[in-house]
């Protein structure tokens, strides 16, 4: 086993342990270790709330999600000989869920969860038709994937973390506090918001104190959104056997992750829409001086996927087009179109029996494939959902014999802002 650099105890908060990691984007936060290129280590990470969404039957948790505590990150790591202008090439060794137990409080320990936010507490990509919030539980067998909540599905998990990234430069850091608060300003009192801005309440800042944290948790980014440094991307195909090239921006390249995923759709379209969980991931770490200028990678990261393919072979796919609901033309939208055809998928679903929210959340937790299909045939762009049907225990096709209605159990709990 590489040696493990960033313990955590599943007894202790995150801001309790050994090492401290953090929750904020700011080229000022200490790293935890240095490595050396070539050095393979191990890193342990806490789900991305840290343990406040519970195995239970409620979406209370879920409704009152402490936003401002996002994500708890491992790291940084600062690796020998990095400089600003260098490609940081990160290979992805192994990860899993929590390896000291199998059944426990924290996400990893057994079991999981995905989460619909509601509108005012972050929403979702389909938050106009889905305000509330709404969980599932997964529990884990080896590889594998069921939920009380969405029964007649069990599939396999597509471990991978999804957030990691190199720490900005103070000139990129403001660049993106500008950029996104202009945003903001375009409609301040959006719900939710267009972004997020910093937010000193629950910064986690590595051994930073006194007037230096003050000033970095005043300035430092939110995790939330993927950047040019990488970031929240939420890529299921960052797989054990990925190799990805990150930008390196500040001296020793900072590295951090988080956010590891059981499993995932393409978009993680629910928020909250993997089946979250702590865990351990395996790295190891080398430089390509002067990279981004050799390869023209100045800004976000290239990788090479993993060789943990889908367990797949037979799909169901539903298109949509760029149109609203009440028949407004859009031109060229993709992402209107992804939202069509992911809402095309949920109504299809309802026909077996199960509820909407079963299927929204359905999937954002398995390995559905995502696609822009057609995007220059004006005005209509075309996007997909591959639904993979192996996943469930029961023929969801089409046939002449209509479809097979299923009992969709007690369904997801559900807790509503008002």
């Amino acid at each position: 086993m590489p040696e493990l650099l960033f313990p955590l105890d599943s007894a202790r908060r995150f801001t309790d342990q050994e090492k401290i990691g953090h929750n904020r984007w700011h080229p000022d936060i200490p790293p935890v270790a240095t490595v050396r290129p070539g050095q393979s280590f191990r890193v342990h990470c806490r789900e991305w709330f840290d343990g406040a969404i519970h195995n239970d039957d409620s979406a209370e948790d879920i409704r009152d999600a402490p936003l401002t505590r996002v994500h708890a990150l491992s790291g940084p790591f600062a690796v020998q000989g990095a400089e600003p202008g260098d490609l940081l090439v990160v290979d992805i060794l192994d990860l899993g869920p929590i390896p000291q137990e199998d059944s426990g409080p924290l996400a990893g320990q057994g079991w999981g969860y995905t989460g619909v936010f509601a509108t005012g507490n972050g929403g979702s990509f389909l938050t106009e038709q889905f305000p509330d919030a709404y969980k599932a539980i997964w529990d884990f067998t080896g590889r594998q994937a069921t939920s009380r909540h969405i029964p007649g599905v069990e599939f396999t998990g597509i471990t991978h973390p999804g957030l990691m990234g190199t720490a900005p430069s103070a000139g990129m850091l403001a660049t993106w506090n500008r950029r996104e608060g202009a945003l903001r300003a375009a409609d301040p009192d959006r719900v939710p918001p267009l972004s997020l801005p910093p937010e000193p309440h629950d910064a986690i800042l590595g051994t930073l104190t006194g007037a230096d944290f003050d000033r970095v948790a005043a300035e430092a980014a939110r995790t939330a959104p993927p950047r040019e440094n990488g970031g929240n991307q939420d890529i299921k195909n960052f797989t054990a056997g990925t190799r990805v090239f990150y930008p390196v921006y500040v001296p020793g390249a900072n590295l951090s992750v988080g956010d590891l995923h059981f499993s995932q759709g393409d978009g993680e379209i629910t928020f909250c829409g993997a089946i979250e969980m702590g865990g351990f991931i395996d790295l190891r770490v080398d430089l390509i001086k002067n990279g981004m200028q050799t390869y023209g990678v100045a800004e976000n990261a290239i990788f090479l996927p993993g060789n943990t393919p889908p367990q797949f072979s037979q799909w169901l796919a539903f298109s949509g087009i760029s149109v609203t609901l009440d028949g407004q033309q859009r031109y060229l939208d993709s992402q209107l179109a992804y939202q069509r055809a992911c809402l095309h998928a949920i109504d299809y679903l309802t026909r077996f029996g199960y509820q909407p929210e079963q299927a929204y959340l359905l999937l954002g937790a398995a390995p559905i494939e995502g696609r822009f299909s057609g995007v220059v045939d004006i005005p209509n762009s075309c996007a997909t959902v591959y639904l993979p049907t192996e996943i469930f225990n029961f023929d969801v096709r089409p046939s002449a014999g209509g479809p097979t209605r299923i009992d969709p159990g007690p369904g997801a709990p559900r807790a509503s802002m008002s």
